[in-house]
């Protein structure tokens, strides 16, 4: 493994981030993301009024189309600005140029325009602006709504998770900032409808254009022109002053909510896509991280079911953890049943969980369950038997589970539906945990198994590709280069606190080894592309599961931080031990006090971040065997400076 960039360790990416520029309208402040054209976080003081406004160009697919920016020119002036700039979202057949026009005033009203036009002849699901709203903030407030037709109506945000859209035909809606301030937002040049975006782990109600109930693909001709503006305004009394001038503060406290804790989630991983097997160095590195199952999937009407299952069964054992497989069926399930019957007696797996999914149902029906349990309940009697949905939590809240023939109910997460920077994957963490608690709402006690969860999309039902190839200097579907960062374990951290603090039943992250995997694997060629060279090592994420799992059989205490999207605490227990694992979700340094009263008076503390990390990753085993130093904690508190993207494991000292 060459040496690793300092942007590498954090990020994956060779080149830095470019820089958010801060803005100020009136009372308002706001940034502004020259990499992409959108503003983020428009607030007042340190509320929240927008979590973003930003265009769009979706594919056929609801691949959103990456945009590329050129000729920024921006005029700040104090409490005002003005900004333009083009954007070019171009991938195959699509050619959609359009030009952004963003001003703000000192009076604090902010607009956005859009002017595009196709430079070629596509099909789209969707072009056009977008404002988000802040789950946060909104979630169960009042909003008032003007409709397309001039009426006006009394709505609210959902406070539970709405499978269905909540707010249709807007052209305007305002809702209260403060007492007796209100902010209204007015759209022009389309029809727009509001979706309730936690239902694919976005942390927002996003209004946006081309309602759902019209037809779709269109066909977008070349010269086809898409005009439209989205206008922030704030009415009613004039600004408290206390509700602008609020100082973020430099501090993050992590501290114990007094609220039960929960069992440490059984956890697993996916087989990989690119071992073929695994050698002695991997099968043991997997093996320390204590894994309760290893999920493989098999397309049962494929041709290569049994090769891929046979390869899943000998990793397995290697790993000595049973397999969690998942079958997706055609119409000709009960044959394909039968058949895989028949190779189960002959190769004999250990089998912990079924998940039975149809390959043209988000969201299995019961005669599938039924057919799967008549065929497997007697191979392995006390091997559960779930289903759910294979595509993503909004399958499964739309179309609820058969659960009287179910075991257990298991549904996928991954942050990248709809946007892709380090700062919007880091705000789908809380919402991972409310996807459990809305999901318990009708699952009537069943055990929930959230499976898998990657960083990108997973493939269609059951395909796992063979070794991806670099072409044209863009990865293959699936991959993303955060997965062998800093941020990335980060990122897993935080999913695993919050799904276990919800109290989810099991999970299954990632795959074993490879591109989407926990390390890359000794028997893994090293390919030229993005993806860095990282050949023969395990990935930061790696030791952060290793650090969990060393708890296996614990629980995990419930916390909570000051600045929940800066930096996070997952808390572990077992017996008298307490382990702490803290996570700098950001590209800065920050400062975290730690408020633990049972840690006692000394803690050791162990870091993985830019210093340490390209050596973590060569020779695990000696960093594993690193305890960290020791710290004094003062009226049980401890202080601790993070590097960016760094995780911290704070332990607790036996005292003699």
């Amino acid at each position: 493994m060459e040496t690793l960039s300092r942007t590498e360790l954090y990020y994956g990416r060779r080149d830095s981030l470019r820089r958010d520029v801060e803005l100020r309208a009136g009372p308002l402040s706001m940034d502004f993301d020259p990499e992409t054209g959108s503003l983020h976080r428009i607030r007042l003081g340190e509320q929240e009024i927008l979590r973003g406004i930003y265009g769009a160009v979706r594919d056929k697919n609801w691949g959103t189309v990456p945009p590329s920016l050129s000729n920024l020119r921006m005029e700040i002036q104090g409490q005002a600005f003005h900004l333009s700039f083009l954007v070019e979202c171009k991938r195959r057949q699509i050619n959609f140029l359009w030009r952004g026009v963003i001003s703000g005033d000192a009076q604090g009203t902010v607009h956005f325009r859009m002017e595009g036009e196709a430079l070629s002849t596509f099909l789209s699901n969707r072009i056009g602006l977008c404002a988000l709203y802040s789950i946060r903030e909104c979630a169960g407030q009042p909003l008032h709504v003007e409709r397309v037709d001039g009426t006006t109506e009394k709505e609210e945000f959902p406070l539970y998770i709405s499978p269905h859209h909540p707010v249709r035909s807007i052209r305007a809606i305002s809702h209260e900032v403060v007492p007796g301030l209100s902010a209204e937002v007015r759209f022009e040049g389309a029809v727009f409808e509001m979706e309730d975006q936690r239902n694919w782990t976005d942390a927002s109600f996003k209004i946006y254009s081309m309602p759902l109930d019209l037809p779709f693909p269109v066909e977008v001709k070349q010269g086809a022109r898409v005009v439209q503006s989205i206008t922030l305004a704030l009415g009613g009394k004039s600004i408290p002053q206390a509700a602008v001038a609020q100082p973020k503060a430099s501090l993050v406290v992590i501290s114990l909510d007094q609220c039960q804790p929960s069992p440490l989630p059984r956890i697993g991983l996916g087989l990989s896509g690119q071992e073929p097997s695994l050698s002695v160095t991997d099968r043991e590195r997997l093996k320390a991280l204590n894994l309760s199952h290893l999920r493989v999937d098999l397309a049962l009407s494929g041709p290569d079911w049994t090769g891929v299952f046979g390869r899943a069964v000998a990793h397995a054992r290697a790993l000595e953890t049973p397999l969690e497989a998942a079958l997706f069926l055609s119409d000709s399930g009960e044959q394909e049943l039968a058949n895989l019957a028949e190779e189960l007696h002959r190769i004999g797996p250990w089998i912990a969980t079924w998940l039975v999914f149809h390959e043209r149902e988000k969201s299995t029906s019961e005669r599938w369950v039924r057919l799967a349990r008549r065929h497997l309940a007697s191979y392995a009697p006390r091997a559960s038997i779930g289903a759910g949905s294979y595509a993503n939590f909004a399958e499964l809240n739309r179309e609820h589970p058969p659960i009287d023939v179910l075991d257990l109910v298991c549904y996928p997460v991954n942050p990248q539906m709809h946007t892709f920077s380090n700062d919007t994957l880091a705000e789908t963490l809380e919402v991972q945990g409310s996807t459990v608690r809305n999901a318990r709402r009708f699952v009537a006690g069943r055990p929930l198994a959230v499976t898998p969860v990657t960083l990108k999309p997973p493939p269609r039902p059951g395909v796992r590709g063979t070794r991806p190839e670099v072409e044209h200097g863009e990865l293959p579907s699936g991959v993303d280069v955060r997965q062998m960062s800093l941020f990335g374990a980060c990122w897993t951290l935080g999913s695993l606190k919050y799904l276990a603090e919800a109290g989810v039943h099991s999970v299954t992250y990632y795959e074993t080894t490879g591109w989407k995997g926990v390390m890359q694997g000794e028997q893994t060629p090293h390919a030229p592309g993005p993806f860095p060279d990282v050949a023969g090592a395990v990935f930061p994420m790696y030791h952060a599961l290793a650090d969990a799992g060393e708890f296996a059989g614990g629980e995990v205490a419930p916390s909570h931080s000051s600045a929940p999207l800066r930096v996070e605490g997952l808390v572990l227990r077992e017996g008298t031990r307490i382990r702490v694992l803290l996570m700098n979700l950001t590209g800065e340094v920050q400062c975290v006090r730690l408020a633990v009263a049972a840690f006692g008076r000394r803690v050791r503390v162990r870091n993985l971040d830019e210093s340490n990390a390209g050596q973590a990753m060569r020779d695990p085993e000696t960093y594993r065997k690193e305890r960290g130093c020791l710290m004094e904690t003062r009226a049980g508190c401890v202080e601790l400076g993070l590097l960016p993207y760094a995780v911290a494991r704070v332990d607790s000292v036996e005292e003699n």
